[in-house]
């Protein structure tokens, strides 16, 4: 064996038998129990970055130990390669998105391949594939015949300069996120998916999935199930007469005794009419169409309205009260109109405070009276005050209560509402899956039949700003007699939705999914970002219980269990510039100088030699400048050394900080087991190990081995701590470089340990395992492997240290035999020369014995 670790040569070499051998190929196996691992693909952006790094390791760990285990592993790879990031490429390097793409695909797939994940690239597929998006076209095609999917004139963020819906997190200050024009609402037809339709299941079978707490809160909260009223304002004209009744929907019916004012969407119906003939509301209906609608933009704008010159009946006392058009209520949300209680609401308390208008408290602070309203709203429950027939009711009884009052005068009733909304899938942008709809002369809306799929986009395609060129193309868009076909094409999400599934079957050109779907579903363990917790999951979730309705699969939920990595993050450094901006500047081309204790003290840029300053550890991004290039680091240390770092420098979900010499010290790890395993070689061949014939010292040694086996088979297994798992296999091998015993006992009981770190370390570090296997005499390689088997036996412990404590301080450490009783070992406590002086003239009132820890006696006078 060379005894120098050669981490080139070592991975190629591994990798070459992984692929010629099809060690990661799955095959369905109905006697096996079946292990489904999945991370989310990968955006094909150019090039890996550490997070990707991070994620798949993650991924590839679990997997690999689930096949020791004996499960029949599925591990799949693909690509997530559709979406405006590759538009944005095309027009910035005149190349057409698929050319980008799919060179991309290339470069990032031989980056996957160098850190040895065990994928099955059989299973192979990129969402831009026409024989992958072509049956999820055909699937549209069923939903639209089962009426789940259906087209509205939807009011969206339009951006006027790159002609496309932008989503609330792409407005930026009220301007698109990439050319920075203002950003208009504007109403268009859309295409939406019926996942309303399935709120309650959505939210149910939250509770059979095993997802962080965290990921289930944000979906819940996403789907925003509310139990109010919806009832009935009455609206008057400016001249008295009645317009038509205004629905309200609110989960405080208790307040309703302080509405003031009622506020309307600029896009509602009501704010329509009335702004006809009105130059000025019309010109405030136009601005309020400028800007984002997310939720925080809304939060924190300024509130702003303009009165309609109607009024609205109050449904129990008949007062009325203006209406008003307000910028802080969309159409989308609930009604597209709010009854306003600024008493108990901080929205509505500024917007009346800013306008003048009454502020009526209705419910009552801890001590029973009014609230102080002078700094905001008071928006506590409470019980009822100023609401005649209502007060002193609490907010239960008094929603009851006004719930009846509306109901038997027909002006309301208890509605359950959902914050969720139905999910508009058409996108108007070029590189995407192309709906499967034509529309015919006479106004027709067809879906696309079996012998018209798939709808091919267009590759050799030139992308510019203006839009999508779909539009522009007549041989894509027209199909003569006066057909023509949709140009919008799905949003993302749709690719996604699905994919985890098509993995299961990727090679069917003649069906979405077949039997085998059903053999690998649910995945048993799914692995991303915390960013993807809300939209993208439930979307996943929603599409897969479609999928079931269809018959295509059979369980209820995609992923059994989710696992959300950390971010992987950096220091970063920058200089003030001159326009007041900030420069930063890559680690690598930083030297940070510390003093005696390791601490920072200065960092200067390499090239000039000049101060730079430090801005923090934050993500790794392009934005910071603060990334690592993992090509770089792979070359420089190998795959198994990044792969080693990556998993023991912090558990999976919590945020990894990128250090450079915990990666150097993972290296020398690798090193150093390489060496052992050399030298116990050199020393000789071990014989068989027979335990009934060690001594104490050997006797330790395998107790530390079958400890270490016991700590990271659960820190892997249950608690995917593979920090901790790392730890122990490091421990193991600092005990055995302190065991100095070539005999042959102590060469069996070494060479069990060097086995036991080698397989425990084979799912982290497989590349330097597979090599190390060998090297240690086995013929069969250490992928097929069975994970190591814990003695029991081994653990036992014929003496234990015991600590001697008198009146709670230490005095004595003994060593008693492990079988030894209470007695016995109170005995041997109170025989103990050190002890004995300590009892010289007290009273022992009582002896405590913790068994295998402690004796603690307890003395006076």
């Amino acid at each position: 064996m060379d005894a120098h670790y050669s981490p080139r040569d070592i991975e190629r070499d591994a990798q070459q038998y992984w692929d010629k051998h099809q060690c990661f190929k799955a095959v369905e196996d109905a006697n096996r129990e079946k292990f489904y691992c999945l991370s989310m693909f990968p955006y094909p952006s150019g090039k890996l970055h550490m997070g990707h790094v991070r994620n798949y390791t993650i991924g590839d760990v679990v997997s690999r130990f689930q096949r020791m285990q004996g499960k029949n592993v599925m591990q799949p790879m693909g690509w997530d390669a559709f979406g405006m990031p590759a538009e944005n490429a095309a027009i910035q390097n005149q190349v057409p998105p698929a050319k980008w793409t799919y060179q991309n695909i290339d470069y990032m797939r031989n980056q996957l391949k160098t850190l040895g994940f065990a994928y099955d690239w059989s299973r192979e597929f990129a969402t831009c594939d026409a024989s992958y998006y072509r049956w999820e076209q055909w699937f549209f095609t069923k939903l639209v015949e089962k009426e789940l999917v259906y087209k509205k004139m939807s009011t969206v963020n339009w951006d006027p300069v790159d002609q496309t819906v932008l989503a609330n997190e792409q407005v930026i200050e009220g301007r698109g996120w990439r050319s920075g024009a203002l950003v208009e609402r504007k109403e268009i037809p859309l295409w939406f998916l019926k996942i309303t339709d399935y709120a309650d299941e959505l939210l149910a079978d939250l509770d059979n999935v095993e997802w962080p707490e965290q990921v289930k809160t944000m979906q819940r909260n996403w789907i925003g199930k509310s139990q109010g009223v919806e009832m009935t304002f009455g609206i008057k004209n400016a001249d008295g007469s009645d317009c038509e009744p205004l629905s309200v929907y609110t989960t405080r019916p208790d307040t309703l005794m302080g509405v003031t004012y009622v506020a309307v969407a600029a896009d509602h119906p009501l704010a329509k009419q009335a702004a006809e003939g009105n130059a000025e509301l019309a010109a405030f209906r136009e601005e309020c169409a400028q800007g984002g609608t997310s939720e925080a933009e809304m939060a924190t704008k300024e509130k702003k309205g303009m009165l309609t010159g109607h009024h609205a009946v109050h449904p129990l006392t008949g007062n009325t009260v203006p209406v008003f058009v307000a910028n802080f209520v969309l159409m989308e949300f609930g009604t597209g109109a709010v009854m306003a209680v600024p008493a108990h609401d901080q929205r509505d308390w500024e917007f009346a405070t800013k306008y003048g208008i009454e502020i009526k408290p209705v419910i009552a602070d801890e001590n029973g009276n009014a609230p102080d309203l002078s700094k905001g709203a008071y928006v506590e429950y409470g019980t009822l005050i100023n609401s005649g027939e209502f007060d002193g009711l609490a907010f239960s009884a008094a929603f009851d209560a006004v719930a009846d009052k509306l109901a038997e005068l027909d002006r309301g009733e208890v509605k359950t509402n959902f914050r969720l909304r139905d999910w508009g899938v058409a996108r108007q942008r070029y590189w995407g899956a192309p709906i499967p709809v034509k529309y015919g002369p006479e106004g027709q809306t067809v879906p696309l039949t079996d012998d018209e799929l798939p709808v091919e986009l267009p590759m050799e395609v030139t992308v510019d700003a203006s839009g999508s060129p779909l539009k522009k193309m007549p041989e894509f868009s027209e199909l003569g007699d006066g057909w023509v076909r949709e140009t919008d094409t799905f949003d993302t999400f749709m690719e996604s939705s699905w994919y985890y599934a098509r993995f299961c079957c990727a090679d069917n050109p003649d069906a979405m999914l077949d039997e085998r779907a059903n053999y690998w579903l649910p995945v048993d363990l799914y692995i991303g970002g915390i960013e993807h917790a809300i939209l993208h999951l439930l979307y996943a979730r929603f599409f897969h219980k479609l999928m079931r309705d269809f018959g295509l699969v059979e369980s209820d939920e995609p992923f059994q269990q989710l696992l959300t990595q950390g971010m992987v993050i950096a220091e970063t450094y920058y200089r003030e510039t001159a326009n007041g901006g900030k420069q930063w500047f890559n680690p690598a081309d930083v030297e940070v100088k510390r003093d005696d204790k390791g601490r920072p003290v200065s960092a200067i840029l390499l090239e000039d030699d000049q101060l730079v300053q430090t801005g923090g550890i934050e993500k790794m991004s392009k934005s910071k400048n603060n990334g690592v290039d993992p090509q770089s680091m792979i070359d420089k240390f190998g795959a198994d050394t990044v792969r080693l770092f990556m998993m023991f420098a912090a558990p999976p979900e919590q945020s990894l900080e990128w250090s450079d010499s915990g990666v150097e010290g993972a290296h020398r790890f690798l090193k150093r087991l390489w060496r052992q395993v050399h030298e116990h070689l050199e020393a000789g061949s071990p014989g068989d190990l027979d335990v009934a014939t060690l001594n104490d010292d050997q006797k330790a040694l395998r107790r530390k081995t079958h400890e270490t086996i016991k700590k990271a088979s659960d820190d892997i297994g249950r608690r995917t701590t593979f920090n901790t798992a790392i730890a122990a296999v490091m421990e193991l091998s600092n005990t055995l470089a302190r065991f100095d015993d070539d005999s042959a006992p102590g060469l069996a009981v070494s060479r069990e340990a060097l086995e036991a770190c080698v397989l425990l370390l084979a799912p982290i570090t497989p590349h330097a395992c597979h090599a190390l296997w060998q090297r240690l005499g086995h013929t069969e390689p250490a992928i097929d492997a069975p994970w190591p088997k814990l003695d029991e036996q081994a653990l036992t412990r014929d003496s234990i240290e015991l600590v001697v404590q008198v009146n709670g301080k230490l005095r004595a450490r003994l060593q008693a035999p492990a079988h030894a009783d209470k007695a016995a070992v109170e005995a041997m406590a109170m025989e103990d020369d050190n002890v004995q002086r300590h009892l010289e003239g007290k009273t022992v009132r009582k002896v405590i014995v913790v068994p295998g820890k402690l004796v603690n006696i307890v003395v006076s006078g």
